[in-house]
């Protein structure tokens, strides 16, 4: 049996605890049990806007509802699994489904179509891209792998750099604003944590692609269900010549994942990944080098349990590498400069323990534990300079991140009350321990109808470039203060047989916000706290509607859904009403964001998927024509139209991509050419 379900005594013991009043339950003296998080997670509060037609199964505690039950569940509580009308705080799934129907190559294309992501690639496909959530920076965002913290200390450009193929995919659960207590310290902003999937049967799944510019990707997966453990293995290989000079790239991608029910006590998972890139990355950091090369590579490994009973133990330990040998002027360029004498070279890591203990009893749900996280680098450019050198590495730097953690969870029939916060120093600040604090309700006054409210905080340290990173064109500052933020949010989610909708308006403070400022005198950047005293506070709104035309009309008629996503902010600061800034990232953000999907049938087997995107960005840059400054301008808003027309028949599916079908030109990074129009083909198949 999966431990995906509850215990058939769990069920009935959660089905009772969940109806009665309030008046019962303050009279209760026998102890519920409720399932809970499937291995230490760290996930947030879901909640989703996914189509009604795909009813996601979302499965994120390990003793979880039962099947017929998980058709009403749609989020997790913090820590703490709870169904979705339970459930006090929202985010967005990203189900299968979508993904598989999705006219994209990588999870940062996918991201792409969330209204509330703001993803500024700098080449598509997975070559890099910057994630931020509600104004916040690529750093300020926590990306995890089925609950393994894979967030990059070096810098947030490297976040997404992690071994995951799209056939892996079972869901991405997108957590907005602070969440500290389910990600971490560092989730300032928010959290994206990537769940692969759980199969049930041995299955094979194999593609092939290829496309404009030299395009060609395969990629192939193979999993083998027994009776206790179940085993996937998953590689890619993706290539392009580039759309633009100096734009190439070669990608590979391997997953490992193997799950182990040890009877009904535990459940162990353990995986394993390599990422690996090598990309010309024209104008990626600065215009005035076009001809910049990147080369990285990717290793992680992870192990993690779950105990079962109303005491549950949830231990994991996860360690993870990055190499990235980034060069300034690509090699084989004609007339290097003399001062340009070597690469930059660089390597991080991470290594993680942490303990989830959470106890069911009588006055709820209690989650306790801790983590210790060590983030280390050895470098030729970050960090302190070392008295002997290791290769090419002459300088290093390291702190370790120790968070302890406290959460309770109240539930009545119509109302969830979740209060905690996580206890966090960092060695890097000496004698210093802060306790963020986070509370969430939830309100449900009628079936299918939840109400919601949250006050949550957050810190993140800084990253090892934002400390260190000193060229002929950026400063760094190795004194950089911690960063601070608080935010508080309501929202509603209407869950209906034919139709979804969720809103939400949200209040945030920052404090100590870091980002790169640019200095017209010497025409550098300087890495710095936006000033003291000075809060950015962001006000925002967003707003989600799916239609399940079949449901609502018939399953006759053609149109499957309509989903629409729409997400409006604003900041005010008297700081950039006074300096009026060129910013990377505190003053730079999407200010609007919409988002549309058609999903209809042509013929019998044959289906169509319309996605498309309009984005107005605030903020301004510095242009440049021929390497050379030609002013300041400000972002223009864009539209993007994509399109995937797809045949399945006997596990062969064929399918044709079109993005960017009016082959628009934009910027959405400053001086980056984003690509135009881009035309693809392939098949695929799958084999249970």
């Amino acid at each position: 049996m999966e431990k995906q379900q509850f215990k058939s005594f769990d069920v009935i013991r959660f089905k009772r605890f969940t109806r009665k009043s309030y008046s019962v339950f303050a009279s209760m003296n026998k102890a519920i049990t409720i399932g809970v998080l499937s291995g230490f997670t760290l996930a947030s509060a879901h909640a989703t806007s996914v189509n009604p037609s795909e009813k996601t199964n979302i499965t994120t505690s390990v003793d979880s509802i039962a099947h017929k039950e998980l058709e009403e569940v749609e989020v997790t509580a913090t820590k703490i699994g709870l169904p979705m009308e339970m459930a006090a705080k929202q985010v967005t799934v990203v189900g299968r489904k979508e993904i598989e129907q999705a006219p994209v190559k990588s999870v940062q294309d996918l991201l792409n179509y969330v209204a509330g992501v703001d993803l500024q690639q700098r080449s598509p496909h997975g070559v890099q891209a910057d994630v931020s959530l509600r104004g916040g920076s690529a750093d300020q965002v926590a990306i995890l792998l089925n609950g393994v913290n894979l967030t990059n200390p070096q810098t947030g450009h490297y976040s997404l750099d992690i071994p995951i193929n799209l056939s892996d995919i079972e869901r991405i659960e997108i957590v907005q604003g602070p969440t500290s207590l389910a990600y971490g310290a560092s989730a300032l902003s928010g959290g994206i944590n990537i769940i692969t999937r759980r199969d049930t049967s041995s299955n094979l799944f194999c593609r092939l692609e290829g496309g404009m510019y030299g395009l060609f990707g395969a990629e192939a997966r193979g999993a083998y269900k027994g009776e206790a453990a179940s085993v996937s293995v998953s590689a890619s290989y993706g290539r392009s010549d580039g759309y633009i000079r100096n734009s190439d790239y070669n990608i590979i991608n391997t997953l490992l994942h193997s799950r182990l029910s040890v009877s009904d006590v535990a459940d162990i998972s353990i995986q394993m990944g390599y990422n690996g890139k090598k990309y010309g990355a024209n104008t990626f950091y600065t215009p005035s080098f076009p001809d910049q090369y990147d080369d990285t590579k990717s290793i992680f490994a992870s192990i993690s349990g779950q105990t079962y009973g109303k005491l549950k133990l949830i231990p994991q330990m996860y360690w993870s590498r990055h190499y990235d040998c980034f060069q300034l002027i690509r090699e084989g360029t004609p007339d290097v400069p003399a001062w340009y004498t070597d690469h930059n070279y660089h390597r991080s890591d991470v290594f993680g323990i942490n303990l989830n203990t959470q106890y069911t009893w009588a006055l709820g749900i209690t989650g306790f534990g801790g983590e210790i996280r060590n983030e280390g680098i050895l470098s030729s450019v970050l960090g302190e300079k070392m008295e002997e050198a290791i290769g090419k590495y002459t300088k290093s730097y390291g702190r370790t991140n120790i968070n302890y953690f406290v959460e309770h969870n109240i539930v009545f029939d119509k109302i969830t009350i979740s209060a905690g916060g996580i206890l966090n120093h960092n060695t890097a600040i000496v004698n210093k321990m802060a306790f963020y604090p986070s509370v969430n309700i939830s309100y449900r006054p009628v079936d299918k109808l939840n109400i919601y409210a949250s006050w949550n905080t957050a810190t993140r340290m800084p990253t090892f470039t934002e400390m260190y990173y000193t060229t002929r064109t950026h400063v760094g500052n190795p004194k950089l203060l911690s960063e601070y933020t608080r935010s508080i949010e309501c929202g509603a989610r209407l869950n209906g047989r034919w139709m979804s909708m969720s809103g939400l308006f949200f209040v945030s403070e920052g404090e100590n916000l870091i980002d790169w400022m640019y200095n017209d005198s010497d025409k550098k950047w300087y890495s710095t706290n936006i000033k003291r005293g000075s809060l950015l506070r962001t006000f925002g709104a967003s707003i989600n509607t799916s239609i399940g035309f079949k449901q609502l009309i018939g399953s006759n008629q053609p149109i499957e859904s309509l989903q629409i996503g729409y997400q409006y902010l604003t900041q005010n600061s008297s700081d950039a009403s006074e300096t009026n800034p060129i910013s990377r990232y505190v003053f730079n953000y999407l200010k609007h964001k919409l988002t549309a999907t058609l999903k209809h049938d042509i013929v019998k087997n044959m289906s169509m998927v319309w996605k498309c995107r309009w984005q107005d960005r605030e903020g301004v840059y510095t242009q440049y024509v021929d390497l050379k400054e030609n002013g300041v301008v400000a972002y223009r808003p864009f539209f993007i139209l994509d399109l995937r027309v797809e045949y399945t028949l006997s596990g062969f599916d064929l399918f044709v991509n079109a993005n960017n079908i009016f082959n628009n030109r934009y910027v959405d990074f400053g001086n980056i050419p984003q690509s135009g129009f881009w035309l693809s083909a392939g098949a695929s198949y799958s084999f249970n």
